[in-house]
């Protein structure tokens, strides 16, 4: 298939796939025409870097799972490599949510003790319009 057909089925443009192609991620192949020629291997290459940078992975932190697709794996999350990554990933979510968590605490206490104040004495006049 050329490159706008599965850009199409990949759900995503053109310049993407050549940017993927320019990072070694999806491969050059051409025709005897001259122009690029993929196959439904190269469409779930593309499925797989897609769904993984929906997930927040960097693009990058994909090529071990297109490695394992290219080896011939039968999903690209079916090499150590790949497992490493995902490890890396939960571990770099959990930190992001315990940060979360610790701003999450900070803004309640701090709308807990503005809601005290504004509770115990004269409500000032609040200019830009906002809602109590």
């Amino acid at each position: 298939m050329r490159i706008g057909e599965l850009a199409r089925r990949a759900g995503t443009t053109t310049r993407t796939l050549r940017y993927y192609e320019a990072r070694g991620l999806l491969p050059a192949r051409r025709a005897v025409n001259g122009y690029r020629d993929y196959d439904d291997g190269d469409l779930l290459l593309v499925q797989q870097i897609r769904t993984l940078r929906d997930f927040g992975f960097e693009l990058e932190e994909t090529r071990p799972f297109v490695e394992c697709l290219r080896a011939g794996h039968p999903a690209g999350d079916s090499c150590p490599a790949s497992l490493a990554v995902y490890r890396a990933k939960v571990a770099e979510l959990d930190a992001l949510i315990e940060r979360l968590r610790s701003v999450r605490a900070q803004v309640g206490t701090e709308l807990a003790r503005a809601e005290a104040e504004f509770a115990a004495g004269p409500v000032p006049r609040c200019e830009f319009g906002g809602t109590t």
